[in-house]
């Protein structure tokens, strides 16, 4: 398949997300089912020009002076691709699947706006009702901050030192392109993919099978081992999921000690098993009901809520979820974290620690979240995250944003990285 016809596939997939309000990968996988004829690469291809097309929706559709999925999809390419019109026009000719080529109206507008710099909020590529709260967030540095969250992100892995080191996985993954990571200890990082590139599928790498790496965000890798857990302690990972931070938390206590994962929605526990088994994180065991939890009251030495959350700072990977996202949502979800944090915290037992974090850029769900909970719970007491920081990431310094009683924020910006947010609360005897 040519050009032509991935740039036709793509625009039919972005009028399928815009009519039917849906996620662009089952959008996606709704298209290959009907087009088998294509083969891996048109369709990582054609998922290239949808997600970037996502990724960078306003600033794609000012470009042409237009909002269709035509004109983002266009756009896109002559932005992120390294296309020209003249290109564009050479690519797509003789080639009976290709859409129309730009139309004159099309190629003024670019002509034009090539030459100018976009608003604000145009080049920010973010939903209009999302530009004061990442002003809140990053102050002057928010249109760097939003551009960043609109790039390709990278394919990162975590070495499990429970079964080999980092340099081993490395030698296994030569040719991969995989590097160490800047901050993450057991980090690893496949760089972002360029035009119709994909990453590797390496979880058909006998490393993957063999539990020497998990896929896991080098964000989520700093905020796990900010956590604190250690061997001999006891640690619950109070909305494990599919269980990417148990696993690590299980690798930084050696296999010593317990930890316990729980997620009130028993459906996304189930990976959990599998991946416990090939990481052979034998300290870990998975409670799926919520009276399991009342014998640990007042008895875990470290709490962490990976709580759910808009997933603002996720959008380089879900750039869809950025356009489906109203502030409602963010309100319902608001509600969810404070319950889930007065739910949790009766866990902790004096001395220990309650941990929260998400994968959220937005104020609310973050320190708008522990000032009042602190508030309303004396007993509690932020520790001091500078200090934090710098013990367990000392050649990085300046790597974060941090305030030492408001909490720790990383940033692809700032780390690389996803945008997490990481508090720790001591719970004073």
């Amino acid at each position: 398949m040519r050009l032509g016809g991935r740039l036709a596939a793509a625009i039919e997939v972005l009028d399928d997300i815009e009519r039917r309000h849906r996620p662009a990968a089952d959008a996606l996988k709704d298209w290959g089912l009907s087009h088998r004829f294509a083969g891996a690469g048109d369709r990582a291809a054609i998922g290239n020009i949808v997600y970037d097309a996502l990724r960078r929706k306003r600033s794609a559709g000012w470009l042409l002076d237009g909002d269709t999925s035509r004109a983002v999809a266009f756009g896109a390419l002559l932005l992120e691709w390294g296309q020209t019109p003249a290109s564009l026009d050479a690519a797509l000719d003789g080639d009976r699947f290709a859409p129309p080529v730009l139309s004159d109206s099309e190629r003024q507008a670019f002509d034009e706006r090539r030459r100018l710099t976009a608003p604000d909020p145009i080049a920010s590529d973010c939903p209009d009702w999302a530009v004061p709260l990442l002003e809140a967030s990053f102050g002057r540095d928010w249109v760097d901050e939003a551009k960043a969250l609109a790039s390709r992100p990278p394919l990162d892995l975590r070495a499990n030192p429970l079964k080999t080191r980092r340099d081993k996985v490395l030698a296994e993954l030569e040719g991969s392109g995989a590097m160490a990571t800047r901050i993450a200890p057991h980090g690893l990082r496949i760089p972002p993919i360029e035009g119709a590139g994909r990453h590797p599928n390496v979880q058909v790498e006998p490393a993957f099978q063999k539990g020497w790496f998990e896929v896991q965000d080098e964000g989520s890798q700093i905020v796990a081992e900010l956590a604190g857990a250690e061997a001999g302690m006891q640690v619950l990972d109070f909305c494990a999921g599919s269980g990417g931070k148990t696993l690590a938390l299980s690798a930084a206590m050696n296999n010593r000690g317990q930890i316990y994962a729980y997620d009130a929605d028993k459906g996304r526990l189930a990976p959990i098993f599998e991946r416990v088994r090939r990481a052979e994180a034998r300290n870990v065991q998975v409670l799926s009901r919520a009276s399991d939890l009342e014998a640990h009251v007042g008895g875990i030495d470290v709490v962490l809520i990976d709580a759910p959350c808009t997933g603002s700072g996720t959008w380089r990977r879900r750039p869809d979820a950025k356009w489906r996202l109203a502030a409602r949502q963010l309100e319902a979800r608001l509600a969810e974290q404070k319950a889930i944090l007065a739910d949790a915290a009766r866990l902790v037992k004096p001395g220990g620690l309650l941990v929260y974090i998400t994968c959220s850029v937005f104020p609310a769900e973050n320190v708008g979240q522990i000032e009042p909970f602190v508030a309303a719970h004396s007993e509690f007491q932020p520790v001091d995250h500078v200090e934090r920081w710098r013990t367990r990431f000392p050649a990085h310094p300046d790597a974060v944003r941090i305030d030492a009683g408001a909490g720790i924020r990383l940033s692809p910006a700032r780390t690389g990285t996803d945008g997490f947010y990481f508090a720790a609360l001591r719970r004073i005897d």
